[in-house]
């Protein structure tokens, strides 16, 4: 491909992702054959955000989550730390465009999962009208298993 049409294609891969978009849908793909998993149910709840300074945020739960019985963050049972955990997914960070067309690099400052703090993770991003659609490059240890993560988000219409 052309350096500038490669370079025109990368701009607009890059404003078209800028904002918030909203989950819709998270799968699992076990690299080993067994069933597609929805880890987050099949009405998962979350948020991205991409920033024009270069930052981002995920934020991914499992709708009706319980609330803790103290109502106090730092006062819960281990059993109510675990289902916290095992339900979302957090982590914030710089992005940027990838060397191939069509990825792009999570950066990740903060994590709720430690092992990701600094790391930097690819991305496929494909975007089709109002969804975008992001893809594990990489496969990613989940359950004990190795998957491939296939996430699609809608744009976000502004709301207060």
């Amino acid at each position: 491909m052309p350096k500038k049409r490669k370079f025109l294609m990368t701009n607009i891969l890059r404003e078209q992702l800028i904002g918030a978009w909203r989950l819709v849908s998270y799968i699992e793909r076990p690299r080993d054959g067994s069933p597609i998993r929805q880890p987050m149910t099949d009405r998962p709840q979350g948020l991205i955000l991409y920033t024009p300074d270069g930052y981002m945020s995920a934020q991914l739960c499992a709708p009706e989550r319980s609330h803790f019985t103290s109502g106090d963050w730092f006062v819960a049972s281990p059993e109510e730390f675990k289902a916290e955990a095992t339900t979302y997914i957090a982590y914030s960070g710089p992005w940027q465009l990838g060397e191939q067309p069509g990825t792009i690099i999570h950066g990740m400052d903060v994590s709720l999962f430690p092992n990701w703090c600094g790391q930097r993770q690819l991305r496929r991003a494909r975007i089709e009208g109002d969804r975008l659609f992001l893809s594990s490059v990489e496969p990613v240890s989940s359950g004990g298993i190795e998957i491939d993560a296939t996430l699609e988000w809608q744009k976000c219409s502004r709301q207060i």
